[in-house]
């Protein structure tokens, strides 16, 4: 049986606020990632919210971030009365 590849779960907020803060077009770094603009899109939307280990290695690269530096924050839950 094949398993399914792993995915990181990223924060959409923070790719577009380095996207922004590099001074980059949606359209720009889509195409340095390898990507669709759309894609990039969902992902800095929340509509998609995983990558493949490839993709977002190049996209922590053409943002010039660590690799837990796009990962959306984990194990926040509300506390329960």
């Amino acid at each position: 049986m094949r398993q399914p590849q792993p995915t990181f779960e990223v924060d959409g907020a923070e790719i577009r606020h380095r996207r922004m803060q590099m001074g980059l077009e949606m359209t720009e770094l889509a195409e340095r990632v390898g990507i669709s603009r759309r894609y990039l899109s969902h992902l800095e939307n929340g509509t998609r919210t995983r990558m493949r280990p490839r993709r977002y290695a190049a996209l922590c690269k053409q943002l010039d971030a660590h690799t837990e530096d796009l990962l959306a924050p984990q194990g926040i839950q509300p506390l329960k009365e």
